[in-house]
């Protein structure tokens, strides 16, 4: 069967040794994004399976009425909601989705970014290559106070490491993360004005939903501190419309370090942010090590194989008459 996995942009996937579950199988990888739904459509025309990398691409009605061929998407990692399911049981598409989840690698990411910006990493090593010596000074850590939004199974893991480094945890959001804060032993705040206002670090640690959509508003980022950073390795629509640019603009917070925008991927260094020397950005890559693309696309990859081997596992929809 003809698999084609889009948006392989790091060009990696076959050097995976999960790879070898596709063996038998013809494989097309493309790296460079489509450039719009006709190009999407033309490199998947022939295509009898997707593989299709998070969020990185969607499915609408209007694509998939395109692809008389396709009969599976395999989609990497548990979210299906760029996916039309509806359309797909209608057109006899089978869809599976991933089970595992690790939050290993965007917690790891989180605390780069925030020793990245506290310490002015990135601003100075590009000026040592210039040739420049030194000119900022930092942000201590210790005695400091970090700001966890959202106490999930990610957040649990960035805010384990703040007192490690002498710093507060404060914690605000739903009565889960109430609950874990308390569990824990960290402090909840007492209002959600008195959390952006007592943090120097902000974390973000929210799944995108309708209700989390624009959660941090410019208010709450307008009582955040001058010498205060927001990290933002969740989604960039947990952020109001550009409330961030406006934001840094104006001084409140003074910083952010950032790994998600609301349109992907970001090419040509075409967004605002990246014209900002206090932001650091990085490409949406505090999921991609390589523990992680082992666990999701292996799981992506042998619910494939095992559709074609007449073994569907993993399956999240009813088509009406399966292709």
């Amino acid at each position: 069967m003809r698999i084609v996995i889009p948006d392989d942009y790091q060009d990696c996937l076959h050097t995976l040794d999960c790879f070898a579950a596709l063996a038998g199988h013809e494989v097309v990888r493309h790296r460079e994004p489509a450039r719009d739904q006709a190009h999407f459509v033309e490199m998947l025309r022939d295509a009898d399976a997707v593989v299709a990398v998070r969020e990185r691409s969607e499915f609408p009605r209007a694509l998939l009425e395109q692809l008389p061929r396709l009969k599976l998407i395999s989609q990497v990692g548990r979210s299906a909601h760029t996916i039309d399911l509806a359309a797909c049981n209608e057109l006899g598409i089978t869809v599976c989705a991933g089970t595992q989840a690790s939050p290993i690698a965007p917690a790891e990411m989180t605390w780069a970014l925030i020793l990245a910006t506290r310490r002015n990493v990135v601003l100075e090593a590009d000026r040592m290559r210039r040739g420049e010596w030194p000119a900022t000074l930092s942000h201590r850590l210790a005695g400091s106070t970090l700001g966890i939004l959202g106490l999930g199974t990610i957040g649990q893991l960035v805010a384990r490491v703040g007192p490690a480094f002498g710093m507060r945890v404060l914690v605000w959001g739903r009565d889960g993360s109430r609950a874990g804060a308390e569990r824990l032993g960290y402090e909840f705040a007492a209002s959600r004005e008195a959390f952006f206002e007592q943090s120097d670090v902000v974390s973000l640690h929210v799944r995108l939903s309708a209700q989390t959509r624009g959660i941090v508003t410019a208010a709450d980022l307008a009582r955040m501190r001058p010498t205060a950073l927001l990290v933002n390795t969740s989604r960039a629509q947990l952020i109001e419309s550009g409330a961030l640019e406006a934001a840094l603009r104006a001084g409140r917070p003074g910083y952010a370090a950032v790994d998600v925008y609301e349109q992907e991927p970001v090419t040509g260094g075409d967004h605002p942010l990246l014209k900002m020397p206090n932001v650091v950005c990085m490409p949406h890559l505090a999921w991609a090590d390589r523990a992680t693309f082992e666990l999701y696309f292996g799981e992506a990859f042998r619910s494939a194989a095992d559709f074609f081997a007449g073994r569907k596992v993993n399956v999240i929809n009813q088509p009406a008459r399966p292709r």
